[in-house]
């Protein structure tokens, strides 16, 4: 990895590009330190201590601490990744936009600028129900009407530059905008982690019980957590990378084919099926569909009694329905991101029209059934992986009485960091490699 990213310093346009995603991550991180008018600095301290554990907390990793400080970058990247899920599901429902997500780049383009209408229009929404929860805790120092704009048009204004930054990402750096900026917030999170572990050696490290009462760990147990911690931390990162380096290798054989006087063909290939070809991809939409819940009743606030009661405690972070669902949505995006990103038939026909087969199955339509019965066990097995990971923390959250709360969403986050770190290399990897062919004129 680090060699790759040496021989990328190297070439001048590769450089350019390193620099200017650098240059962008350190706006944005700027951004996420910039405070709003009329706020009270003690009282976002208090709410962002109370909310610790909850959805808060996922929330806020993903925002970079920024939706803790009530920044103006507080709703981070949240609008746009949610925006893209939707237009993805409905180009697989409405048949205009499948017709237009297929135009090529021109209808590319339609489909990003539906994107970003879709994410200022959801930023507006969320940016009220912030002003809303903001106000309700005693944050905000004036009710005024104008400070009410002011805030909500910042948080908005905020969320739509994010968005901007993220594709310029795409256009100008390295590519992988949105992850960037997610491994970007994740990473900036260091600190706190180092410090956490050392409070729990210490035996200074407190929780809150599902009862609502604080409780301090002994010392003994925090030095047992923080060295299984640091120990299941390192067994993650290698399996995730192994599991992103596997794949199924389905063999090709080539029929032999004269030229003029010479012979071309017979060689044997095979067609590599990656155990992970979503990437951080299914963990970042599941993860983004199954906070809504809590979201909206953090803006809008949550009922004491009643239905509605229990049916948020459903989607709390410290109940075993919340593990099941990210399980079950984990593996669901997983089959349909590859859905959308990888067609078994026009795999099926690029081999035939190589004059290739797989042997033992007859080309056209039973190679197109064979690789999708194989892409869909390989899939399921990735998912499984990618979802155990992910849940294992909370398991250990809700199985210690939410004493863990610290790390509920570590499984998510290690995937993430890792997952991205892997796909920019292999994307500088693939720019190094066009960089280095020379064509077949020389």
């Amino acid at each position: 990895m680090f060699q790759t990213i040496k021989n990328a310093w190297k070439l001048a346009d590769l450089r350019k590009k390193i620099l200017y995603t650098l240059l962008i991550i350190f706006i944005y991180r700027i951004g996420t330190a910039l405070p709003v008018p009329y706020m009270d600095a003690n009282a976002i301290n208090n709410l962002a201590s109370q909310m610790s554990g909850s959805v808060f907390q996922y929330l806020n990793i993903l925002s970079g601490n920024a939706l803790s400080r009530a920044t103006i970058f507080a709703l981070g990247i949240q609008p746009y990744i949610t925006a893209s899920i939707i237009l993805q599901l409905l180009c697989v429902a409405i048949p205009a936009l499948e017709r237009l997500s297929k135009e090529g780049e021109e209808g590319k383009k339609k489909i990003n600028q539906i994107t970003r209408y879709t994410t200022v229009a959801l930023a507006l929404i969320s940016a009220f129900g912030y002003y809303q929860l903001l106000k309700s805790q005693g944050v905000i120092t004036d009710g005024g009407w104008f400070p009410m704009i002011v805030i909500i048009v910042s948080y908005c204004a905020g969320s739509a530059l994010v968005m901007w930054l993220a594709e310029k990402i795409n256009e100008n750096g390295i590519g992988n905008g949105i992850s960037i900026i997610l491994f970007a917030n994740i990473i900036s999170r260091g600190p706190a982690i180092v410090s956490g572990i050392i409070s729990y050696v210490r035996g200074t490290s407190t929780y809150t019980t599902a009862s609502g009462e604080t409780a301090t760990i002994p010392q003994w147990v925090g030095i047992i957590i923080a060295v299984v911690g640091l120990i299941a931390a390192v067994a993650m990162i290698a399996f995730i990378v192994w599991m992103t380096n596997s794949e199924r290798r389905l063999p090709v054989q080539y029929a032999k084919k004269v030229v003029g006087r010479k012979m071309y063909g017979g060689q044997n290939s095979n067609l590599p099926i990656k155990v992970n070809m979503t990437g951080v991809m299914p963990i970042i939409f599941a993860n983004s569909i199954i906070t809504v819940p809590q979201t909206i009743a953090m803006f809008t606030g949550t009922p004491s009694s009643g239905f509605w009661k229990g049916f948020l405690d459903l989607f709390d972070t410290g109940s075993w329905f919340y593990a099941a669902l990210t399980l079950v949505l984990i593996v669901a995006f997983s089959y349909f991101y590859i859905a959308i990103s990888f067609d078994p038939v026009e795999v099926s026909n690029n081999i035939k029209s190589q004059g290739g087969f797989i042997p033992g199955i007859r080309p056209g339509r039973p190679t197109a059934e064979y690789i999708k019965k194989v892409l869909s066990r390989v899939t399921f097995i990735g998912a499984l992986c990618l979802a155990v990971v992910a849940v294992l923390p909370l398991v250990a959250n809700i199985a210690s009485g939410r004493a863990l709360s610290s790390i509920a969403f570590g499984g998510s986050s290690i995937i993430i960091v890792v997952g991205v770190v892997l796909e920019t290399i292999r994307e500088i990897e693939a720019q190094m490699t066009m960089r280095h062919y020379k064509g077949f004129l020389e």
